[in-house]
């Protein structure tokens, strides 16, 4: 579903990412993990052609995410790091206009079942502009999945979130991943990554220092956090 080919992207004398290959498979929870600043929304962005790569290349769902970015944004579901669905319109609206966009149908069920799902149906009439930041995720979240893609690559998607909210979401991915869908997630949070991803890569630096299965790493007595502080840390101080 993704193939990151020595991925790099320099913004002046700044390299936010460097040289990073990876791949995620079809029906995995795939998550980037890695400090603030470290090169995870820069790795979303290249690969849903929002950025153009300095150099080297990805593949999302067989399409050239720099030659083609309409096509690979036409296909997948993106949730980006900040909530900004337009200021101007209703919750409801909006995701009205993202269905016209992409051509849907049924489309007054598919806005009801995410209105349900993630409970601010009682928000579908107010601008966006005057809801909060929990619930203009939701929103966004609603819009990315919509059109039920194949693959969603979504920036830190618990971030603003309530406990109960995020046990909801948590949850949706999972199913999602198991009907055989693909999920692409950045986060932070390492008890979330532990908790619901197949494998993880690790970034700092703009390098990614670790690629594998969660599994791998952790067991009755061993957990995420020390693994990831151990590497990030041994990196800094190299």
């Amino acid at each position: 579903m993704i193939e990151a080919n020595d991925l790099t992207k320099d913004y002046g004398n700044v390299t936010a990412v460097n040289r990073v290959s990876f791949s995620v498979a079809e029906g995995e929870l795939f998550g980037l993990l890695g400090p603030n600043g470290s090169g995870k929304t820069t790795m979303i962005r290249m690969l849903t052609g929002q950025v153009r790569p300095t150099s080297g290349s990805a593949r999302v769902m067989g399409l050239d995410a720099a030659k083609d970015p309409i096509g690979v944004r036409g296909l997948v579901g993106i949730i980006p790091e900040q909530e900004t669905p337009p200021s101007f319109l209703t919750a409801e609206e909006y995701l009205r206009f993202v269905a016209s966009i992409r051509n849907l149908d049924s489309v007054d069920e598919r806005c009801d079942r995410w209105f349900d799902l993630l409970e601010f149906g009682d928000k579908k009439d107010v601008l966006c502009k005057d809801l909060s930041r929990g619930t203009r995720q939701k929103l966004m979240f609603a819009q990315a999945f919509l059109h039920e893609p194949e693959l969603a690559l979504i920036d830190e998607p618990l971030i603003n979130l309530d406990p109960i909210m995020q046990r909801t979401v948590k949850d949706f991915l999972q199913e999602y991943v198991r009907d055989g869908g693909t999920v692409f997630f950045s986060t932070h949070i390492l008890e979330i990554a532990e908790e619901i991803c197949d494998r993880i890569g690790i970034i700092h630096n703009g390098r990614l220092l670790h690629a594998g299965r969660v599994e791998d790493l952790v067991g009755s007595d061993r957990h995420l956090e020390p693994f990831f502080l151990d590497l990030v840390k041994g990196d800094a101080g190299a």
